[in-house]
């Protein structure tokens, strides 16, 4: 009990740490976003957004793979193994050296045939574009072979770095879209050029930290490989890299897929919808960072009752989180977008909607290919998962042949979701010995009884009020206030209320005590 307790508060301490750091630069982030596109115009934008867009795709690819490697790290910081940890970190570094020489010659090879007709760049912007692919791929290379350390800080629960890299990150994003505002060089070139370095620039300072802080972050490939352990960390992270391959393919192919059927100005669209979406997701995966090392670590110390549970509550919290923001950003979204942009492109919209309900699903199950991970036994639901990715861009592609609108991708996108939903269920339960039953009546029914009858009382605004701010801080108002009061009354269990009052009053008491 004692020991739940205490990892109950290590995770609010880091959310909390967390939380701080997303308070300053969500707002930072979203300011950037608008310089950028009025500095860079529709068609700019939306050419950085089909090849400069992909530099985006590596921070979900960095944070897929880094998973893996985290996993056996926390899993040898809960068997209390020193040793196994520096064998962990130079192993993980061998394999991703290879895997980031292998995805640069893949990116090199498909680049020849983007450029040679495939995507839709006027002529006189092409030469920018291929210059922009090019900074990606290097920064694709620093990204990967940087994983280790992000599975290092990640292991040692080290949110506070976490927060300090964001805030400088997105602090000089600003300072970039300042700078291209008024200089007086292509800015899409400059753009590009500064965007591929700042990535560059951040991984470094990960690595010149890790190695200084962090005695297991010792490089001598002779004294701590073991085959055994290189071959079982090589298969887990084969197929958790098969995942994550599938997944940032089709999310680009979704970019090229939008741009050869549609163009640049739908591209633009589809990168407003992703600065929306990955903003409010911070609120959810904030809590995740903090929770997901929690889960393996648990696992390591053979304690699979600790690490359900984490997850089952895991899964609630990130959607409650989510949908407390969602909600109500979905009912005001055209009015939002128009007060946030100056012009907003057409079908921003419904691609935000869209893609802010999809992320709703993802949540559900968010935590659970954690626990499957923290197990080992990663390769059915690794599989199946990457047939579900993959099978998104034939039939998005096929739909769009027969003449659908460019919003069908993502409905597509959330079909399959659901897809990804039932396969993370099942495989919980399979492998981990998940309840089905526990999991529907405390996590899906409470979820959707809180989500449908905010939405239903939210929405009655919109029948009584003209569109404008005064709606907008209503829709709010109302949305909070029932949402709060379901989730009190329907949405968390006896003991999870009780736990997340133990971590405020612990969090309270330690701020009381410092100021």
């Amino acid at each position: 009990m004692q020991e739940t307790k205490q990892a109950a508060n290590r995770v609010a301490k880091n959310t909390g740490i967390l939380y701080v750091q997303m308070g300053l630069t969500i707002f930072l982030s979203l300011y950037a976003t608008r310089l950028i596109l009025a500095a860079l115009g529709a068609e700019d934008f939306g050419i950085f957004n089909v090849v400069g867009g992909a530099i985006a795709m590596l921070t979900f690819l960095n944070t897929a793979m880094s998973a893996a490697s985290q996993r056996f790290m926390s899993f040898a910081q809960g068997e209390g193994n020193f040793n196994k940890q520096k064998q962990i970190f130079n192993i993980s570094l061998i394999l991703h050296f290879f895997i980031a020489i292998t995805i640069v010659i893949l990116l090199e090879i498909m680049g020849y045939f983007l450029f040679d007709g495939i995507l839709k760049i006027s002529p006189d912007r092409l030469n920018v574009a291929t210059m922009i692919y090019q900074f990606l791929i290097i920064s694709t290379f620093f990204t990967i072979i940087s994983v280790p350390y992000d599975a290092i800080i990640n292991s040692h629960e080290n949110m506070l770095l976490v927060a300090i890299l964001r805030i400088v990150e997105i602090t000089l994003k600003l300072g970039i879209a300042i700078f291209i505002t008024y200089t007086s060089f292509d800015k899409l070139y400059v753009f590009g050029l500064l965007m591929a370095s700042l990535t560059v620039f951040l991984l470094i300072i990960r690595q010149i930290y890790c190695h200084k802080k962090y005695k297991e972050v010792t490089i001598n490939f002779k004294a701590y490989y073991d085959k055994a352990l290189f071959k079982e960390m090589t298969s887990f992270a084969g197929w958790s890299f098969l995942g994550s391959a599938a997944s940032m393919i089709t999310m680009q192919g979704m970019t090229v897929l939008i741009n050869s059927f549609f163009g640049v100005i739908v591209n633009a669209a589809q990168g407003i919808a992703l600065q929306i979406t990955g903003q409010i997701m911070a609120f959810s995966n904030t809590m995740l960072k903090a929770l997901n090392p929690l889960i393996v670590k648990s696992e390591g110390e053979d304690n699979r009752d600790r690490m359900l549970k984490a997850s089952i509550t895991g899964n609630k919290i990130s959607f409650f989180l989510l949908a407390f923001f969602a909600i109500p950003l979905i009912i005001e979204m055209p009015y939002v977008l128009d007060l946030w942009l100056k012009d907003v492109p057409k079908y921003a919209v419904i691609f935000c909607q869209l893609n802010i309900f999809r992320s709703m699903v993802s949540q559900l199950t968010i935590t659970f290919p954690t626990a499957i991970g923290a197990t080992g036994n990663i390769k059915k639901s690794q599989l199946v998962e990457s047939i579900i990715w993959i099978l998104l861009l034939p039939v998005s592609y096929i739909m769009f042949k027969s003449g659908t609108a460019p919003e069908t991708i993502y409905i597509n996108l959330i079909f399959m979701v659901i897809g990804f939903s039932i396969s993370r269920i099942y495989f919980t339960h399979r492998i981990c010995g998940l309840s089905i039953k526990k999991y529907f009546e405390d996590v899906l029914l409470r979820a959707l009884i809180v989500a449908l009858v905010t939405a239903a009382v939210a929405i009655s605004p919109i029948l009584l009020m003209s569109e404008g701010f005064a709606r907008l801080i209503i829709v709010c108002l109302v949305s909070s206030i029932v949402f709060l009061i379901l989730i009190l009354t329907v949405g968390l269990n006896i003991s999870e209320k009780t736990l997340i009052i133990n971590m405020g009053k612990t969090v309270f008491t330690k701020i009381i005590k410092r100021s």
